[in-house]
């Protein structure tokens, strides 16, 4: 079964990500968001990202962190490669968040333009304070990117998790619709932004992200 699928759907390049478990961002989801955001660049002007039914992703794979700290050194330099090109990419980048977002799955969407959540009981946030782990740079350029100053505490520090509502005001999400609205409002959003100048588009995104962007590539071993 494969991580990814991969579809066009007029300007907008759709990566429905589902793994048949919780969309962990392993190396098989690394290599199958390279592989979607290269042909995304040939074939699109704006990319829509999507997980499973409930499940946009619960994070990192931690199998791979049990393995040892050459293995999990690893896998968080490739997933901070991988959050650079998301925040870099010079199309408009849509998160369509079909559920649970936690730890690099709310990575996931700090490094997309426009995030659509899902209405429901879902929990999106940051709990690595909880699982006793420290943030890596990336982790705080992006939150302090794009979270409300007067959720940083809670976010980075309090491992709080939000509801669909709770995350629009702490700066997940930008809107919540109903699951059977997500994908067309999604694409929607992504179609009408498609039509912005590309080149445009691309040199603001560079230019508004400089310093935040200069910080994770630094940070890449």
């Amino acid at each position: 079964m494969s991580v990814m699928t991969y579809s066009l759907e007029g300007d907008v390049a759709i990566l429905a990500f589902d793994d048949g478990k919780a969309n962990a961002v392993s190396h098989t989801f690394i290599d199958a968001m390279n592989e979607g955001l290269d042909a995304a660049l040939k074939e699109a002007k704006a990319v829509v990202i999507s997980g499973r039914a409930e499940r946009f992703s619960a994070g990192f794979d931690l199998s791979e962190f049990k393995k040892g700290p050459e293995a999990t050194a690893t896998l968080l330099n490739r997933g901070t490669e991988m959050f650079y090109r998301l925040f870099a990419h010079p199309q408009p980048v849509i998160a369509a968040c079909t559920g649970h977002a936690i730890a690099a799955g709310g990575f996931l969407l700090l490094a997309c333009d426009t995030r659509i959540g899902t209405s429901g009981d879902y929990k999106i946030g940051l709990n690595e304070t909880a699982i006793g782990m420290s943030f890596p740079v990336f982790g705080h350029e992006l939150a302090n990117s794009r979270i409300s100053k007067r959720h940083l505490t809670a976010v980075l520090l309090q491992a709080t998790l939000y509801d669909p509502a709770g995350a629009i005001d702490a700066g997940f999400l930008d809107e919540a619709v109903a699951a059977e609205e997500l994908q067309a409002h999604s694409v929607a959003i992504a179609a009408q932004l498609a039509q912005l100048p590309a080149d445009a588009y691309a040199q603001n995104k560079q230019d508004i992200r400089a310093q935040s962007l200069q910080r994770i590539k630094d940070s890449i071993r």
